[in-house]
């Protein structure tokens, strides 16, 4: 294949992403959802989803790592990468013992990768950054008019998410030392209603919503050090750009007649400019790796999110309704992963000797606070095998399965807990696109 076909098959994969993004399927239906960003991605890939995430240190020239741009130079020279990936969850809600299912499925990533120079590699593709899906309700009495007593149901709802098309290049300058980049778009709809109708008087409607366009930079490095011809380890770093986000966003406070009618009695509408901030956001990673057979690796993440700008309804000095940029709304993020990966003879000549497998545990604190107070924890097991598709030339294709349990606990007695059981489905697919035949 010639470097214009190289170029030719990127831009084709370019075309189909956006595609993927609008038939992907809401992933969520937690409340927690309903803060911040919503729920953030773990951007974890088909080789990592059964290790929990753990990637910084990860560097194999047959597998994409979308978290450390810098292993896109370790990518195979005779290969052409893809990695599609989606996941079935089913998730248990409990509050005060009740308790309710929900089951979600979504398109989890789409990312391509290629060699285009020595020592230099490609990557290119979708992801998502955040999820927004929840409904609930609940009913209590209040006070009406003569201090008469009513019943007013208060629903709320969010819809929506973020996802970033990006473009990647890793380089290593010397052969232990590599550095990369992703360049992407982010963008994507933030939406959050709640409506409130009580059972006499008026119908109180309040939406938030923002349109968010802008761009995301990460930056990685690895370096290899090989202890003897069995034992190597590997170092990885990375680095996500904080920054403004140059969007508005818009709250709407309206009084309707009825539940079923759209006449406005009164209300507020207001904007707020510039209201938003992605945090800068540090992970250092170190991976052991035994004989091309076994890599068990170590990830930190830290993303500082109290410092970072979210819209918020405040009453000024007049004693008006405003809509603010504000920050100190979010903690800071922790999460600690750790991840093992298993082949017994990845030059064997069986199949079951190229079967992977994997196995990861990660904790991670909230970025999100409920009511003033830290959101839940968040605590992930999850066990994966991959299975080499055979054929005449080479079984570095796999279809990879990982099942992840995830436990989310709140800090404040009686809020919601959530337990999930999560089946991911991905497919590496890995062909030898430009390998030159030779004949005799």
């Amino acid at each position: 294949m010639t470097r214009l076909h190289k170029y030719m098959a990127a831009a084709a994969l370019l075309a189909v992403m956006p595609l993927c993004a609008m038939a992907q399927t809401n992933g969520s239906n937690s409340p927690y959802s309903r803060y911040g960003m919503g729920l953030l991605s773990d951007g974890g890939n088909a080789f990592n989803k059964g290790m929990s995430g753990t990637a910084y240190g990860m560097r194999y020239g047959s597998e994409l790592n979308t978290k450390n741009p810098a292993s896109y130079a370790a990518i195979d020279s005779l290969s052409m990468l893809f990695d599609f990936g989606v996941s079935l969850q089913n998730g248990n809600f409990s509050q005060q013992g009740v308790k309710t299912n929900a089951k979600n499925t979504s398109v989890d990533y789409i990312t391509a990768g290629m060699r285009m120079a020595p020592r230099l590699g490609l990557s290119l593709g979708l992801v998502p950054f955040s999820t927004i899906g929840y409904e609930s309700a609940y009913t209590q009495n209040i006070s009406g008019s003569n201090l008469t007593q009513r019943e007013q149901t208060t629903t709320y709802t969010g819809d929506g998410g973020l996802h970033e098309v990006y473009v990647g290049i890793g380089w290593a300058p010397i052969k232990p030392l590599s550095v990369g980049f992703n360049a992407g778009y982010l963008w994507g709809d933030l939406t959050h209603t709640s409506v409130m109708t009580p059972s006499e008087g008026y119908v109180n409607h309040q939406e938030y919503d923002a349109d968010i366009r802008t761009y995301k930079v990460d930056f990685g490095l690895q370096y290899e050090q090989r202890i003897n011809k069995k034992n190597t380890l590997t170092l990885g770093l990375v680095y996500g750009l904080g920054h403004d986000i140059n969007r508005t966003a818009n709250y709407y406070n309206l009084y309707l007649q009825s539940s079923t009618s759209s006449t406005v009695v009164s209300g507020d509408t207001l904007s707020c400019k510039n209201a938003f901030q992605l945090p800068h956001s540090v992970g250092v990673g170190l991976t052991w790796t035994y004989k091309n057979s076994l890599r068990v690796g170590a990830d930190y993440t830290f993303q500082k999110w109290s410092n970072a700008k979210y819209p918020s309804v405040v009453r000024n000095a007049e004693g008006n309704l405003a809509y603010e940029a504000k920050t100190g709304q979010f903690s800071d993020l922790h999460k600690v992963s750790l991840g093992v990966e298993y082949i017994p003879n990845d030059n064997g000549l069986r199949w079951r000797q190229h079967v992977r497998y994997r196995a990861g545990v990660a904790f991670s604190t909230p970025y999100v606070k409920v009511d003033g107070q830290d959101g839940p924890k968040d605590f992930m097991a999850s066990l994966g095998v991959a299975l080499p598709i055979v054929n005449r030339y080479n079984n570095r294709t796999f279809i990879n399965f990982s099942a992840q349990y995830e436990q989310v606990t709140p800090k404040i007695a009686g809020m919601v807990k959530e337990r999930y059981l999560r089946l991911s489905i991905g497919l590496t697919f890995n062909e030898r696109w430009f390998m030159k035949w030779k004949a005799e």
